[in-house]
């Protein structure tokens, strides 16, 4: 058996938490970066009468790998394919289709453990899915508006009990600055007279302001669910943590049945072996609200929760459950 990591060449916490986990217990690992392909790696994959799989191959920079070896590959945001620096913009954008549909579909169709298989992580990452998803499975999500229209986000925001919303991005990375890296965007707490007329130039997302007693990250994997209270120690961090981590102070927590009802709901109908969530506590009635559905997201900075999770993910890697 061989456990295929699919992560960034660069350090990358979380991957290097479960394969440190995988190499003392004696599994054997390869990682990858499928960024490597074409330049810096390539593949050869064959099909033909009497088979049923692929019979590939993978020759990266130090070592190659037969694809039928993966017993379970761990999906752990790989970089996107590297092109050859001459081409075109309307050659490389080929290009790229190309090898997404070529090598990445030979990698998507290998019949093996995934967490998650990105077809799958794709849909659990989208927004607007992932939401009606959670709400269809019992979870209570903040109300909600998708829109470019200024008006319409004056008069959600006016409709609102305490007429404030969260302004948030749709998972994406944000957008492209002058660098040419991508610029953080975070949550922000919106009025109905901060709306200008600029909303008309993408889609943008709007949600009902919950007065929290504190935020929950759930990671859930398999059928095991790994809970802690996130208390902010910030102003920044009240409104998104991730601005201020020295900020924050964590505290384990039991998951309320009915919010892991609609988790293991939410799970069963995305495909997903794993998943981070995030929820607002409010301060009245406690009630659980989902505000976030990450599928492959990082779970190393609750110290209490590194070991349980690292391990749960590699008892599924491994096949132990």
């Amino acid at each position: 058996m061989t456990v295929l990591v699919l992560t960034r060449p660069d350090l990358d916490a979380t991957a290097d938490l479960v394969i440190a986990e995988l190499n003392d217990r004696g599994v054997p690992v390869h990682r990858a970066d499928p960024g490597d392909f074409p330049e810096r790696a390539e593949f050869g994959a064959t099909l033909g009468t009497g088979q049923v799989d692929w019979s590939s191959t993978w020759r990266g920079q130090h070592r190659g790998l037969r694809m039928r070896d993966v017993t379970a590959v761990y999906y752990r945001r790989p970089s996107p394919f590297a092109l050859h620096p001459g081409l075109s913009a309307e050659d490389a954008r080929w290009a790229f289709d190309e090898a997404r549909a070529g090598f990445g579909g030979v990698l998507a169709s290998l019949r093996c453990t995934w967490v998650n298989h990105p077809h799958n992580n794709a849909v659990a990452g989208t927004a607007p899915v992932a939401l009606a998803t959670a709400l269809r499975c019992g979870l209570r999500v903040p109300r909600t508006l998708l829109t470019n229209h200024a008006d319409t986000a004056r008069e959600f925001i006016r409709g609102l009990p305490r007429k404030v919303a969260a302004y948030k991005t749709l998972g994406t990375t944000g957008p492209i600055g002058t660098g040419g890296e991508p610029v953080a965007v975070w949550t922000s707490r919106v009025e109905a007279d901060d709306i200008t007329d600029e909303v008309a130039r993408t889609a943008h997302l709007f949600q009902e302001w919950i007065d929290k007693e504190h935020e929950v990250r759930l990671t859930a994997v398999g059928s095991q669910m790994f809970a802690a209270e996130i208390h902010a120690g910030s102003p920044a961090a009240r409104i998104d943590f991730r601005r201020d981590y020295d900020s924050l102070t964590y505290r384990l927590c039991h998951v309320p049945a009915g919010v892991a009802h609609g988790v293991r709901r939410l799970m069963e109908t995305l495909g997903l072996r794993y998943v981070a969530l995030d929820f607002l506590v409010d301060q009245g009635n406690r009630d659980w609200h989902l505000i976030d559905v990450n599928p492959g997201g990082q779970f190393g900075f609750v110290p209490d929760l590194r070991a349980p999770i690292t391990q749960a993910l590699a008892d599924v890697l491994e096949g132990r459950q």
